[in-house]
């Protein structure tokens, strides 16, 4: 109804399958409109998806009247060569970690600087920066 999203040139690092996917994970009665919307797809790109993810396993859904109750299969290997022996659940987990001090090891309350002092956590630069993918955190 609202028309084609705005479009996006150049690469992403997730693939739409991988935005649909945690979008159910966050909701699974979400409707496909609501799905499209979050994920910045037309309907029948989400269908499509849908799709995919149920005939390779990832995803089945019951009806509830007229809505649809997706359902994650978490133990399904993710596809490619390269990401042999991780499952579905590790990257909705990986998607899902919350970017706080207390969960990064050696990045709590500060560190010792060059002079020898204590220097606050807030005062200093870090390598890795979360980035917000629906309710997901993806650290880059």
């Amino acid at each position: 109804m609202g028309g084609v999203p705005e479009g996006h040139s150049g690469w992403t690092f997730l693939t739409n399958h991988a935005r649909v996917l945690a979008s159910i994970a966050d909701d699974p009665g979400t409707r496909i409109r609501d799905i499209a919307t979050r994920c910045r797809l037309t309907e029948r790109a989400v269908q499509k998806i849908i799709s995919d993810l149920e005939q390779n396993g990832y995803l089945t859904h019951t009806r509830q009247g007229r809505s649809n109750l997706y359902r994650i299969e978490d133990g399904t290997s993710l596809r490619h060569p390269a990401d042999a022996g991780l499952t579905v659940a590790g990257l909705l987990a990986a998607l899902d970690q919350q970017d706080s001090p207390e969960s990064r090891p050696g990045q709590g309350a500060g560190h010792q600087g060059s002079d020898g002092t204590e220097e606050p956590a807030d005062n200093r630069m870090t390598a890795t920066r979360s980035v917000r993918v629906g309710r997901h955190r993806v650290k880059s």
